[in-house]
């Protein structure tokens, strides 16, 4: 049993984290968010309202039924029925056709909005998985550094006591392992945020995930330049402002245009209980049955004809909005065109520097190893020491950790740009076949 109990306390912290692909991540965090499930709620309710209305062109039937609960005395007004049965509906309506419109244009806004919803999910999730992917391997350069650190302290250490180099250069050397120590502890910091932030997004446990780069797609080149597609946020505003200008055309015509309704009615009459039939020369019969069409005429009514003004500017409203929805994304799409071409260039800047670097590097290993060649003659270089070694590494690190850091940059700007032109979902087919 010790043994069992032992062995699981060793595989324990293994099976909390396990690599998650970003398909996965992406799923999860538009399955758990809230903003998706408030779209839903949306578009069920936007499909409720487009089905109210069309079933008023569709006949309802009711059931009334009523039995007295004292013997009544006199003439009531009505007859006494038992029990009845009604069937109506709208038969002619021009302004029921607009506001059929109006809710279907308010359904494909419903939709829109949770296809943008789903969309910013999807970008806020596949960020923070990238961006912690990038941070775990920036925390393995900066463990690396610290251990160089250390070295290098060491070795100033022994120089510092040997009195070969002054005690300034050994300070120097616990400032930048202090510093690269520092560094280190913000990237755990942001390491632990981006664990709690992709937990929140996806609902699993905190630190239960491990990036799987492999999982990753290349992101497309894309530039401002290329032609924009149906932006899904821009495309709600419309169909908004859409059903917003036909239900304003529907309480319009409500003041100019009649309507017709047909109705039928069935009662079952009774004279239990009353003295009905003493007022009426026949006996009351006991089916009765009607039916007609009704027919409504607007000739003045102040009440639709403010609703009428009401919903017009309600319209206006809506379709100032959606126009300044596309000017906002037009203005996004300048913006991160602009900040792509920076990124790029710094991306470029910060590889080539990582490269010189690892050449250098190599440069003073092979000098370690082989010496520098220029011998014991007047005016040649020092032997190197294995001070500059440690500090060819830790630079090499730190040049690998700000190349990653624009390529993170480069990558979150794509992303942005790839949701501004309307091309993210293209993106997330391809993430789903990866």
């Amino acid at each position: 049993m010790r043994l069992l109990m032992g062995g699981a306390m060793l595989i324990a912290p293994a099976m909390l984290t396990a690599q998650v692909s970003l398909a996965t991540v992406v799923d999860l965090a538009q399955r758990n968010s809230s903003d998706v499930k408030i779209a839903q709620a949306n578009v069920a309710k936007s499909q409720a309202v487009l089905a109210e209305s069309k079933d008023v062109l569709i006949p309802s039937l009711s059931f009334s039924t009523g039995i007295p609960a004292f013997p009544e005395e006199g003439f009531t007004g009505s007859p006494p029925s038992i029990w009845s049965a009604t069937i109506q509906s709208l038969v002619f309506s021009i302004p029921q056709k607009y506001y059929i419109d109006a809710s279907r244009a308010g359904l494909h806004a419903s939709l829109s909005s949770l296809k943008n919803a789903r969309e910013q999910a999807a970008l806020e999730a596949s960020t923070a998985y990238i961006e912690l992917d990038t941070v775990d391997r920036e925390l393995d350069a900066a463990r690396q550094q610290d251990t160089l650190a250390a070295r290098l302290v060491e070795i100033e250490q022994q120089r510092a006591e040997a009195g070969v180099d002054p005690l300034s250069e050994l300070l120097q050397a616990k400032l930048t392992a202090a510093n690269l120590r520092l560094a280190r502890l913000h990237l755990e910091t942001r390491e632990g945020t981006l664990s709690k932030q992709l937990a929140v997004l996806t609902g699993l446990p905190t630190g239960s995930i491990s990036p799987d780069r492999v999982s990753i797609p290349e992101i497309p080149q894309v530039h401002g330049a290329d032609k924009p597609r149906v932006v899904a946020g821009t495309e709600s505003a419309r169909f908004v402002a859409l059903s917003k200008q036909r239900l304003a055309k529907g309480d319009e015509a409500t003041n100019y245009f009649p309507q017709m309704s047909f109705y039928a009615q069935y009662n079952r009459n009774t004279t239990l209980l009353n003295n009905v039939n003493f007022y009426f020369a026949h006996p009351l019969p006991a089916n009765n049955f009607s039916s007609g069409f009704a027919v409504q005429v607007p000739l003045f009514d102040l009440g639709h004809r403010a609703k009428g003004h009401e919903s017009a500017a309600e319209a206006l409203r809506a379709t100032v909005e959606a126009e300044q929805a596309e000017r906002q994304n037009d203005v996004q799409v300048a913006e991160l065109t602009g900040a792509l071409r920076e990124l790029e260039a710094q991306a470029e800047i910060a590889g080539l520097k990582q490269q010189i670097s690892a050449d250098q590097l190599k440069t003073v290993q092979t000098e370690l190893e082989n010496g520098n060649g220029g011998g014991a003659a007047i005016g040649s270089p020092g032997q190197l020491s294995p001070k500059a070694a440690q500090l060819a590494q830790i630079d090499e690190r730190q040049k690998y950790a700000d190349a990653q850091e624009a390529e993170l940059g480069l990558t979150k700007t794509r992303l942005e740009l790839l949701r501004s032109l309307g091309h993210m979902e293209d993106w997330l087919n391809e993430l789903h076949t990866k």
